[in-house]
């Protein structure tokens, strides 16, 4: 079974191994079951996995019709006949959805789209079924058991992903993988495994076709050299995938040879496409007669999907000013109490398309901080054009918990509101960053700047230059109505636990 490799993650590596084979081949059973770590393999744990969350799926969709019987006509047989088709319907969407497929399961967005998509085709099918076949009694469900059905799925489908993360600390995987390459391919992917956790992907064991990779992942995993000793490898890591970073040494011809010979193991094989900065939603696959084509779209930037991208903002930044007009107001008395000068900040940034825009935080610094920044420039802690210090003397005691917790950034929610920012976007830079800008760096500027991002979730000023750039870029060139949500739903936990705010 061969798929496109969408998306990298695990927790870490395990073990601690030599590199050469022959060394390998002499550990003993008990060092082999060090590898794994857990009762299960891979595909028993993840078959249990799936049936955890049919259970749980099928729970919710008898509890959300149930609970609509029990409010409007618990005695109506027509109505629990409409409920049980109902249910049949959506169970029969969410399956042929493969909205449990371990493809998608355990990480990233896929998982959730697909089933929002199932449960919006469930409510239109019933929909349709009752104008041509004047069934009484839909009416309910589609209002009622519909919306609050989808809205429990995903919040089921979110705690099970809570309690894999958790299981694969102790070494749980959905897939344990050998990952097979050149060593600078391999360095690479392992390296997003690591960083981009999830349960998804277990690593316990590498494969370089030629050369040795990064001394510390070797010591880390049972180590393989040579193509050849790919059966050994798998075997002897008890793996179920196999992950081909980028191109081998023979070419395609090497890649159709291996996947033959792991036909007899039955291990699935994982291809990480060679264009590491385009996302699922770009890519489609389309065979002509054994020649498989990989169609990726022109990035949109503009068009259906950024009109919605606007009305969303538009409606969560006026609920989000109102509901937080009492917060604004306290933190605004606690900032002038502390220091003297105005509650509010504001500094000209670089919006879309190069045009400039005053943006609004709420003042964590001294007044004259900008006149103290060139006798500090020599303790810059930043990366790049990026001026950062752990322990900056400028900030006050109440700017200390308002960046921590990311508050100092509220009055952004006004920006979002005018249109100079979106909610989700690359980090708005300052006119000095946008100068220094080389090669592709540009393109952040094609869309809108966030009020939050994939910067915000994955480090913040924790992360270097180069993968900020790259974080942004990826936005820029992949970003999805799905995509958006998971971004504010995660920045809420990072705002709880906060990391590289300083």
């Amino acid at each position: 079974m061969t798929h496109a490799f969408e998306s990298l993650g695990n927790r870490g590596l395990v073990g601690n191994w030599g590199s050469s084979v022959a060394d390998l081949r002499n550990h003993s059973l008990t060092d082999h079951r060090k590898i794994s770590s857990t009762g299960f393999s891979a595909s028993k744990w993840r078959k249990k996995y799936t049936r955890i969350l049919v259970f749980s799926d099928t729970a919710i969709l008898l509890m959300a019709s149930g609970a609509v019987l029990g409010i409007f006509s618990a005695t109506a047989t027509t109505n629990l006949w409409v409920a049980g088709c109902s249910i049949l319907v959506w169970a029969s969407y969410l399956s042929l959805a493969r909205t449990r497929s371990p493809q998608q399961i355990g990480v990233g967005a896929r998982e959730y789209k697909r089933v929002v998509d199932s449960s919006a085709f469930a409510a239109g099918t019933m929909a349709v079924a009752t104008l041509l076949l004047d069934i009484e009694g839909v009416r309910e469900q589609i209002l009622v058991t519909f919306p609050a059905g989808m809205m429990l799925l995903l919040a089921g489908r979110w705690l099970w992903r809570r309690w894999l993360s958790a299981k694969s600390e102790a070494g749980y995987a959905l897939s344990q993988v050998v990952v097979v390459g050149q060593s600078q391919d391999v360095d690479y992917v392992v390296r997003q495994l690591q960083k981009n956790a999830g349960p998804a992907y277990k690593i316990c064991g590498l494969l370089f076709d030629g050369s040795q990779g990064d001394p510390r992942i070797e010591e880390s995993v049972p180590t393989f050299h040579g193509i050849d000793n790919l059966e050994q490898a798998v075997q002897f890591a008890g793996a179920d995938s196999v992950i081909i970073a980028g191109s081998l040494r023979g070419g395609t011809g090497a890649l159709k040879e291996l996947s033959w010979r792991l036909e007899k193991t039955q291990t699935n094989i994982i291809v990480v496409s060679s264009l590491t900065n385009v996302a699922g939603p770009r890519i489609s696959m389309r065979p002509v007669e054994g020649l498989p084509l990989m169609h990726v779209d022109v990035p949109s930037f503009a068009g259906g999907h950024h009109v919605i991208k606007r009305a969303i903002d538009i409606v969560l930044s006026t609920v989000a000013l109102l509901v937080l007009m009492p917060v604004f107001l306290i933190i605004s008395i606690l900032v002038r109490q502390d220091s003297k000068g105005p509650a509010f900040f504001s500094q000209e940034r670089v919006g879309r398309n190069g045009r400039t825009f005053r943006m609004y935080k709420f003042r964590s610094m001294v007044v004259n901080a900008e006149d103290e920044l060139e006798q500090l420039k020599n303790q810059n802690e930043g990366s790049g054009p990026l001026f950062k210090m752990k322990h900056d003397p400028r900030v006050t005691k109440v700017g200390i918990w308002l960046r921590k917790y990311s508050l100092d950034e509220l009055p952004q929610i006004y920006n979002v509101l005018r249109g100079n920012m979106s909610l989700v976007g690359p980090r708005p830079p300052l006119q000095s960053e946008v100068a220094s800008y080389e090669g592709h760096t540009g393109r952040r500027l094609f869309i809108k700047p966030g009020l939050t991002g994939l910067w915000q979730i994955n480090g913040r000023s924790d992360l270097d230059w180069e993968e900020s750039v790259r974080l942004d870029l990826y936005y820029v060139e992949n970003w999805s109505l799905t995509g958006d949500l998971m971004i504010m739903w995660r920045t809420f936990k990072v705002m709880v636990q906060p990391t590289g705010a300083y």
